[in-house]
């Protein structure tokens, strides 16, 4: 009995092991936030995987509010659960808009890197900017903080997630800081693209 039961679970324990994972760790960008449930751009990711018959597949971690000290809180029970082969970090916005140190979103932010790092998994960083109203200082300081970290730690980058969606008002929601359904192929677009390296990765399991 006790070999059939193995013989019964070795089909399960394959088939969990066969689909490689992307993990999305962002905030509101990625969280469909105030879009129609499935119009966001990480199911237009899932929709290019299955396209191409990729057999990786993407679980959405993101929440709309979270900062980079709330995605580092969860990201070490998440990296254990789903053990993902790519993390894509879209974190960070938040972070400015609630006054949070420079200093303080780059330690949590590195600290997200490493942590997936060590796991084996490959990080994409979605670099973020911020209006000028925050202070010359603190913009410049926000906007080479990506590029920074992604040299540092040796990661991919994205530099801009929002490129030719920030400055076009059509492309926004009614609250003027939430890309609406048109944009979000463009944010596919900028995201695939910048997957480009992962792309013999992506065919493989």
């Amino acid at each position: 009995m006790a070999l059939t039961l193995f013989c019964l679970l070795i089909p399960f324990g394959t088939r969990a092991q066969a689909n490689p994972v992307i993990l999305v760790m962002g905030d509101s960008l990625s969280a469909e936030y105030g879009l129609a449930r499935g119009a966001g751009w990480v199911r237009m990711l899932e929709d290019q995987l299955q396209k191409e018959s990729s057999p990786w597949t993407v679980f959405n971690a993101s929440i709309s509010g979270e900062t980079s000290s709330g995605g580092l809180a969860r990201l070490p029970k998440l990296l254990e659960q789903k053990k993902p082969g790519i993390v894509l970090l879209e974190l960070g916005a938040n972070d400015a808009l609630r006054g949070l140190s420079i200093q303080e979103s780059e330690k949590n932010l590195r600290k997200m890197i490493q942590l997936s790092k060590v796991l084996g998994a490959k990080v994409l960083l979605f670099g973020m900017q911020i209006p000028p109203n925050y202070g010359q200082d603190y913009t410049k300081q926000f906007q080479e903080l990506y590029p920074k970290l992604a040299r540092q730690e040796q990661v991919e980058l994205l530099p801009f997630f929002l490129k030719g969606v920030a400055a076009d008002i059509n492309l926004f929601q009614a609250d003027r800081m939430h890309p609406n359904e048109k944009a979000q192929s463009i944010l596919f677009k900028n995201v695939w693209g910048a997957m480009a390296p992962y792309q013999t990765l992506l065919k493989s399991k």
